[in-house]
């Protein structure tokens, strides 16, 4: 998010900038509507533990970073994008932090949603932070070519999009499938960007390759511990003298009864 140019004047906006705009308008949207469903669906509580706000705080303030970062490339001020950047790549400590605790938090208590097997969750949460925070501090590294800059920080954001997918795809009926699934869903995002660089220039950008390498990457690995000796004595390890531990790790929990509440105390 810190695109370290020198201060300038506002310049026109190219048809890429509209691009990352509008794709960052519709992520926005995706998340808010993902997360408003949930609540309206009476999923969700503002009587969650502190710990569920914070998460949620610094979470959605990333989001609204995102966009407005890009509003700001598309309004050509690029020496405000700038100074806010550096805002951004400190947001990234308490969004691994507090990432991390929810998800022990709701293993240790043995309150993952029963669409997901409880050792994937486990896995699968904190990766796709670690993957999203690789994809954005490499953006960071590259913040001179603006080309790879964007694009880097597209597939990362992208990552961040799986827990609105989770909440609007009909996750009991894909429980199988359910992380997969939000999963594939991310790689919407960009699968548009790479059709806009072709109709632009014909050609795909080479950062399109390591972003997504990036999120395959995530999705590899993930699978490989969650069915592995190292992904059960992981789950051991975190649920040990918890409710969690009286939890198969690769067992779906039965359907409840009543809404399903995230965040309970």
């Amino acid at each position: 998010m810190a695109t370290l140019a020198q201060d300038s004047p506002a310049i026109p906006s190219t048809s890429d900038d509209r691009f990352f705009v509008r794709a960052a308008m519709v992520m926005t949207l995706t998340i808010v509507a993902g997360f408003s469903l949930q609540y309206a669906m009476g999923r969700s509580t503002f009587l969650a533990p502190p710990l569920v706000h914070a998460h949620a705080f610094i979470f959605m303030g990333w989001v609204f970073i995102y966009l407005t970062q890009n509003l700001l490339i598309g309004a050509g001020r690029l020496n405000i994008h700038r100074k806010l950047g550096w805002i951004a790549l400190g947001w990234l400590f308490p969004m691994v932090l507090l990432g991390c605790l929810v998800t022990l938090a709701m293993e240790r208590r043995g309150q993952v949603p029963f669409f997901f097997r409880p050792l994937q969750f486990l896995v699968f949460d904190p990766m796709t932070i670690f993957f999203f925070v690789g994809l954005t501090i490499a953006a960071v590294a590259m913040r001179r070519q603006t080309d790879w800059h964007r694009r880097l920080h597209f597939c990362g954001m992208s990552l961040l999009t799986m827990p609105a997918f989770g909440r609007l795809l009909p996750m009991p009926l894909l429980q199988l499938w359910a992380w997969e699934a939000a999963f594939a869903a991310s790689l919407l995002f960009p699968l548009a960007g790479i059709i806009a660089d072709l109709r632009r220039g014909g050609s795909i950008h080479p950062a399109w390759r390591y972003g997504v390498g990036a999120m395959l990457a995530c999705f590899v690995l993930t699978e490989a511990i969650t069915y592995s000796p190292v992904g059960t004595a992981l789950y051991r390890v975190v649920t040990a003298g918890s409710p969690g531990a009286a939890v198969p790790p690769l067992d779906f929990a039965p359907a409840p009864g009543t809404a399903l509440m995230t965040g309970r105390s």
